[in-house]
């Protein structure tokens, strides 16, 4: 009788051990929202507001008169980047007109990457002649907030009837960042096409190619 109740109470106490190591329901869903973070399509986009390189607060609360924006989380520094920094200036030039401004954010952590402070955004902008605000997201909480990992990284938002941004596309500008002359796949010229008639973009999400944020340590 005695070797049984020491089994049991072994049995019981193995029991009390991983429960104490499983994780309750609350703090699986906690992990998984984490690593869910970010927007997806269909999301709405909260009013963004960050300060652009001629010093004046820009939000996306301005643009009401809009169909939509084409927002980049980019940078001075990453190779992809400056890659694509001509195409992005043509967006804008193209897309603009349309309804569909370019708002660029760049997100890198400046004590990591000190070629992307806000004085260096400010001299690539004039050198290269922006037509687009260029927003330091110094906190990183914008970036955070959409969910971008990489430069440039593309959000095509598409307002509502109510009035709000809603997210259409996410990814890439196209499928050949090293040679414009030999892209085959618009996608994001497609998804403002595909938007612009009333459908949703297929494909609605790529894969986003550049260099990985900078985060802060």
């Amino acid at each position: 009788m005695k070797r049984i109740f020491v089994s049991l109470s072994l049995v019981l106490l193995t029991a009390a051990v991983f429960s104490a190591f499983r994780p309750s329901p609350e703090t699986a869903l906690a992990k998984k929202s984490a690593d869910e973070a970010g927007y997806d399509i269909g999301s709405e986009v909260a009013n963004v507001k960050l300060k652009n390189i001629d010093g004046k607060m820009v939000a996306f609360a301005d643009y009401q008169d809009q169909k939509g924006l084409i927002v980049i989380f980019t940078c001075n520094t990453c190779p992809y980047a400056v890659a694509y920094e001509q195409r992005i200036m043509d967006l804008d030039k193209k897309y603009r007109e349309l309804g569909y401004p370019v708002v660029a954010i760049n997100p890198n952590d400046v004590q990591r990457q000190p070629g992307d402070s806000f004085e260096a955004m400010q001299q690539r902008a004039k050198e290269k002649g922006y037509t687009f605000p260029y927003l330091h997201d110094e906190t990183q909480e914008v970036a955070k907030l959409f969910g971008a990992t990489r430069t440039p990284h593309v959000y095509l938002l598409k307002k509502n009837n109510a009035g709000n941004f809603r997210v259409a596309f996410i990814g890439s500008i196209d499928d050949n960042y090293d040679d414009a002359s030999q892209v085959e796949n618009r996608f994001l010229e497609n998804a403002i096409k595909a938007v612009e008639a009333g459908n949703a973009p297929e494909p609605a999400k790529v894969k986003a190619i550049g260099c990985t944020i900078k985060w802060r340590e």
